[in-house]
């Protein structure tokens, strides 16, 4: 299950439980209709309640992301995990926007806002 937000140029994503194909797609139309009409976005992903995702969850993430390189400004993901942390440094392959790790909800936050310098 997730949970969107959206504001300026921004969408945050929280999951919670399982990350699925569906819950994907959901927030594939949210990014597409504000890059369509706003330009490139900024994504908050706070994946600390995710328990884990769908093999077709994230192919459908590969996909996405090579179609969409350009869209993306910066990305910031917020979890513990080490294997989501290295998924998103894998990421970093398929788009062209500066991805950050973070442990702490105020640091992402912060450097999402530009209030932080950008550091890769």
């Amino acid at each position: 299950m997730i949970t969107t937000d959206q504001n300026d140029n921004r969408v945050n994503l929280t999951v919670f439980g399982e990350f699925t194909l569906a819950d994907y797609k959901e927030f594939e139309e949210i990014v597409n209709y504000k890059v369509q009409f706003e330009g490139p976005v900024n994504l908050f992903f706070d994946l600390r309640e995710m328990s884990g995702f769908t093999v077709d969850m994230a192919l459908e993430e590969i996909r996405f992301a090579r179609a969409h390189a350009q869209d993306f400004a910066r990305i910031a993901i917020l979890t513990d995990d080490q294997w989501v942390t290295w998924s998103a440094w894998l990421s970093q392959m398929f788009v062209d926007a500066t991805v950050r790790v973070f442990e702490d909800a105020d640091d992402a936050e912060a450097w999402l806002t530009g209030a932080e310098s950008p550091v890769a």
